[in-house]
């Protein structure tokens, strides 16, 4: 059985006076509810921004902020591609307010966590973040580099929502081996090549948001073999993760997350496969971002869940 520390956060304490007496004394609970909803929402807004540029729709709103020059909201002429991308924009305020509202559990919590706050602030910020680089990629006429720029914000707020949720929770952090932690360290670097790396692929591919934009001048096959090679040393510092997890005192929480890690990469690079050799259908593809914000999500939680060194 792993050996467990009774280490814990620091946590300060001091009076609640002015506005933040408005804001009812949330539990641990609570705070841990908004976090899920903050990494469902931004997983949610990675599949309606994929759905914008998988069906051409990235002009749909030729405009920002307004969709129109006369108007905020689309009119019947921009049919169907207007709609998708109004309808993205608008989720972005749900996320917003999401996470808004867990910035305000994390900062009228009690006793003060630090640590929370940091990154509760640090989600938080990201949003305003990312719909300025949304308008600029619409300004700009879906420049592929500011594009993939966007993109990647979401899985930055993931990663920060997942940090909160693990640093939350009351039960102490693990003993790990080094093998251990090494292992969930690289696989974290590894998931976020790939998902990067992904980014130019798609740049380089054809689905680019709108008929009239330029791609980024990549060749695609290149960069996507490229692509598949990373991946496959993913594919490897996980299988070596889990069999290491599985002979060395870990967690039951670790082992079952590394688990998942391995099961959830099969998912995706068989439908990663399944796109390619398919001539890259639109759903595929948006199956396949799907899953991307899923498996930044879980390595974030791996990799949380590493713990301490053993001692």
């Amino acid at each position: 059985m792993p050996v467990m520390t009774t280490e814990t956060p620091p946590q300060e304490t001091e009076p609640v006076s002015g506005f933040w007496r408005l804001v009812p004394e949330p539990s641990l609970d609570v705070v841990r509810r908004w976090g899920w909803a903050s990494v469902a929402v931004n997983i949610g807004i990675v599949v309606t921004g994929g759905l914008v540029r998988l069906t051409g729709s990235g002009l749909g709103c030729p405009t920002w902020p307004s969709c129109t020059d006369e108007s905020y909201v689309p009119h019947a002429a921009l049919g169907v591609h207007g709609a998708i991308e109004f309808t993205n924009r608008m989720l972005g305020f749900v996320v917003a307010i999401v996470a808004i509202c867990t910035w305000l559990v994390v900062m009228r919590y009690r006793p003060i966590r630090r640590d929370l706050r940091r990154l509760a602030t640090a989600a938080a910020l990201g949003v305003p973040l990312q719909g300025l680089i949304g308008g600029v990629t619409v300004l700009t006429g879906l420049n592929p580099w500011i594009v993939s720029a966007h993109f990647l914000v979401s899985p930055i707020i993931i990663t920060l929502a997942v940090s909160m949720l693990r640093r939350s929770r009351n039960s102490p952090y693990p003993h790990t081996p080094p093998v251990v932690r090494a292992l969930a360290t690289a696989a974290v670097v590894a998931v976020w090549l790939t998902v990067a790396l992904g980014t130019v692929t798609t740049g380089a591919g054809p689905h680019s948001g709108d008929p009239e934009t330029g791609r980024n001048g990549f060749n695609p096959e290149l960069v996507s073999q490229l692509h598949s090679d990373v991946v496959f040393g993913l594919f490897g510092i996980t299988i070596a993760l889990v069999i290491a997890t599985r002979v060395t005192a870990t967690s039951r929480t670790l082992r079952k997350l590394a688990a998942w890690l391995l099961a959830i990469e099969l998912v995706q690079g068989a439908v990663g496969f399944t796109q390619y050799f398919t001539g890259l259908p639109w759903p595929v593809v948006l199956v396949h971002m799907f899953l991307a914000g899923l498996l930044i999500a879980l390595v974030t939680a791996v990799y949380g869940e590493r713990g301490t060194p053993a001692t």
